[in-house]
């Protein structure tokens, strides 16, 4: 079986993530979603509520499950969980020299395990959740914020917003 993990905050989750979730999804046989949790990063939404979040945004999607993980290497919750595989996403060079780096720390670590990275399309590739969370707030932001995100990921910015 081909198992994939792909990793993140998904503070909150994206349509650039939903574009890698759902090819990612026909790259394996199973995907698991794993949102990481980094005790030095303060978070906009909870783990539980960004859990929702990505089982709502994914649930049409049957060979995927969403978990979370902490405190140990991504690797490493992947090899736990049988996965071969690591998903990535490249959007700029910047990305491309991170994950580069970490995908040969990643071989040293667990040589069975390897990395795929994707390229999303260029009019979701500048998108990340700090920028759609920027961008909440000023007057008209909603008309701009909606097409960055899924429905149910926008309704919840909404909420956070009126209560801001």
């Amino acid at each position: 079986m081909r198992r994939g993990v792909y990793a993140g905050s998904f503070d909150p989750v994206t349509n650039g993530h939903l574009w890698m979730i759902e090819h990612g999804v026909q790259l394996f046989d199973e995907m698991i979603i794993a949102i990481g949790e980094n005790p030095d990063k303060r978070y906009t939404f909870s783990q539980d509520e960004r859990l929702a979040m990505l089982r709502e945004t994914t649930a049409h999607l049957t060979n995927l499950r969403v978990e979370t993980f902490e405190n140990r290497f991504l690797v490493d919750y992947a090899r736990e969980e049988g996965a071969h595989y690591i998903l990535r996403g490249i959007r700029e060079a910047a990305d491309y020299e991170f994950e580069r780096k970490m995908r040969y720390v990643n071989a040293d670590l667990a040589p069975h395990i390897d990395t795929v990275f994707l390229m999303p399309p260029r009019e979701i590739a500048e998108i990340s959740s700090t920028m759609v969370k920027g961008l909440v707030g000023p007057q008209g932001w909603e008309g701009v914020v909606r097409q960055y995100v899924p429905t149910a990921v926008f309704e919840r910015l909404l909420h956070w917003q009126a209560q801001g």
